[in-house]
């Protein structure tokens, strides 16, 4: 067996990393695009599970991943990989092609990208123009966008990975109907969702580009969620939030945990900053609180039915190693 990297004691002291915030925000928006044409792929070809569950990506060790996506008799997938900067694409038929993550613009990356998939025998199209963006630029077209700086992605993979980890272990305090931990590459945010079992009001909609209807799906039932939103070049600071669907009465006016988190109430979702989770003593503990104390209030002024979608608190159904 062969060995390569930091030792065990690195690996499992490794701190939360620093995001650099506004310097970025020419990366993120790179990324951001990028995230969305191999989005757009694993979309187009998979099969709609409700609430756009079949569309985002999944964090792993290197970055992201698409997982399995079908394609007439086998499957492929396609990976970020924010550790070897590559963007490896497999099929269940052993073939293999890289594409290599620099700096190029949106179209340089989505010309590379359909080029390796037709080498494969991979024959797809998208509609080109990125979701819930205003004033958005064709992927074509789009010479702007074309900035990757690796220190900042080797950040934003880091924050992804430590988060999900926390957010993986709040998803099994529920037995009820729960998302996967996942990446949503239109808002470019990592989530979690919890639901009720009831059904919603019709959602309102009125996200840009993005269809109402998608959105009133995904809002067809009650739902508490929580996540990590990167931020943009206009609102720079990372957040985890917490929003409850539809939102409760008293909701925005409850007390929760850790005390640095606050309601915006232009968006209608409680906020902590991220800088607060990775400069604590605890950042594990304080997301945890944040998760359960906002999820608590929503089911609680909501009247969920928290006896039958919980595991009593602290409660494991399998043995694991302490």
């Amino acid at each position: 067996m062969t060995q390569s990297g930091h030792n065990n004691s690195d690996f499992e002291a490794a701190a939360w990393p620093e995001l650099p915030h506004t310097k970025w925000a020419d990366t993120l928006e790179t990324v951001h695009m990028w995230s969305q044409i191999v989005g757009k792929i694993r979309m187009e070809l998979s099969p709609w599970v409700n609430h756009s569950w079949s569309v985002p990506f999944y964090v792993t060790p290197r970055g992201l991943t698409t997982s399995s996506v079908p394609y007439g008799g086998g499957t492929f997938q396609i990976d970020f990989d924010f550790v070897g900067h590559k963007l490896p694409i497999v099929t269940s038929d052993g073939q293999v092609r890289t594409v290599e993550l620099r700096s190029i613009t949106v179209a340089e990356f989505y010309s590379e990208v359909f080029s390796a998939l037709e080498s494969m025998g991979i024959r797809i199209s998208i509609y080109p123009v990125p979701n819930e963006l205003p004033d958005p630029i064709p992927f074509p077209n789009d010479e702007t966008h074309g900035t990757y700086e690796p220190d900042h992605v080797a950040a934003l993979h880091g924050a992804l990975v430590r988060s999900a980890r926390v957010m993986r272990d709040f998803r099994a305090g529920f037995i009820g109907k729960v998302s996967p931990v996942h990446f949503f590459w239109g808002s470019f945010d990592l989530a979690v969702t919890r639901f009720s079992g009831r059904a919603a009001p019709p959602h309102p909609g009125g996200m840009p580009n993005l269809p109402d209807v998608v959105a009133r799906e995904a809002y067809s039932h009650e739902v508490s969620s929580c996540g990590l939103w990167l931020g943009n070049r206009g609102a720079p600071d990372p957040i985890f939030y917490a929003y409850a669907y539809p939102t409760p009465d008293g909701f925005s006016e409850t007390a929760v945990q850790p005390k640095k988190a606050f309601w915006l109430a232009d968006l209608g979702e409680f906020a902590l900053p991220y800088e607060a989770v990775r400069s604590s003593d605890a950042p594990d503990e304080n997301l945890i609180a944040f998760c359960q104390s906002t999820y608590d209030a929503a089911a609680d002024l909501a009247d969920w039915d928290r006896e039958k979608l919980e595991w009593a608190r602290g409660y494991r159904p399998l043995p694991r190693r302490s």
